[in-house]
């Protein structure tokens, strides 16, 4: 099985490099050889980190048959904070908060593409609870595609309590449920700002959802109900990037 210090993938690990994370040791695939490997094996050398060249066979065994692309990196990547280092995150802020909640996402290529999606929408943190729901492991970074080393991550004990706290820091909440009356697009977005999303089939747990201020959906015109959880993310967040450009 896949170590927690391990990192896999091209963009990943090239993120690793570009973030100056400590990395250890760096195992490449000796049958490879292309031009972003070879970009990215110039830039562990630069920063003289040692590279081993390994079968592919040894890379599948180090990645539990992983996608590793050729590489693996054994590094202190990123890890989650605690309630603590979300509120200095949130109190260093120098522009409207901009937050994703996820309501126990439990697949962890789910977590990795909302992982994505947050960091190329330019989200200040994500947030999710302790128990029930995916952590960072090498699945979700790989799935990030990078975004797991760059995008800050909060595991919290009581997501009720913390959406209060957001509250208590004038971020409004709005939660996505396809029940909402309230349609996304009609919302005005562009303040501090938590978008709150449930898990995959069962959506938001009822306290998460009495918390929000507004409940809100997003508009499906085909006989889909819903929407794969990292997808709808996705959506949301980019209308709030939209409005958020926007403002003058």
């Amino acid at each position: 099985m896949a170590s927690d210090n391990l990192v896999y993938g091209l963009h990943p690990v090239m993120a690793l490099l570009a973030q100056g994370r400590p990395v250890r040791q760096l195992w490449a695939q000796d049958s490879r050889h292309d031009a972003r490997l070879e970009e990215l094996l110039d830039k562990a050398a630069e920063l003289g980190i040692p590279v081993q060249q390994v079968t592919r066979d040894k890379l599948d065994k180090l990645t539990a048959d992983g996608r590793h692309q050729g590489v693996v990196a054994e590094a202190s990547a990123a890890q989650a904070g605690d309630e603590h280092d979300l509120e200095a995150c949130i109190t260093a802020l120098s522009s409207p908060a901009f937050l994703l909640v996820l309501d126990g996402v439990q697949d962890p290529h789910n977590l990795g593409a909302c992982l994505r999606s947050a960091n190329a929408a330019g989200v200040h943190a994500v947030i999710v609870p302790r128990d029930r729901a995916a952590e960072l492991t090498p699945v979700v970074r790989k799935a990030a595609a990078g975004a797991a080393e760059m995008t800050p991550f909060f595991q919290v004990t009581n997501l009720a309590r913390t959406l209060r706290w957001l509250k208590q820091q004038n971020i409004w909440l709005v939660g996505l449920a396809g029940e909402a009356h309230d349609v996304l697009y009609e919302l005005d977005l562009k303040g501090p700002l938590a978008l709150v999303l449930g898990a995959e089939g069962s959506g938001l747990r009822r306290l998460s959802k009495s918390e929000c201020d507004f409940l809100a959906r997003l508009p499906m015109s085909g006989a889909v109900e819903s929407l794969n959880v990292s997808v709808a993310a996705g959506v949301a967040l980019f209308e709030a990037r939209r409005q958020r450009s926007n403002q003058k």
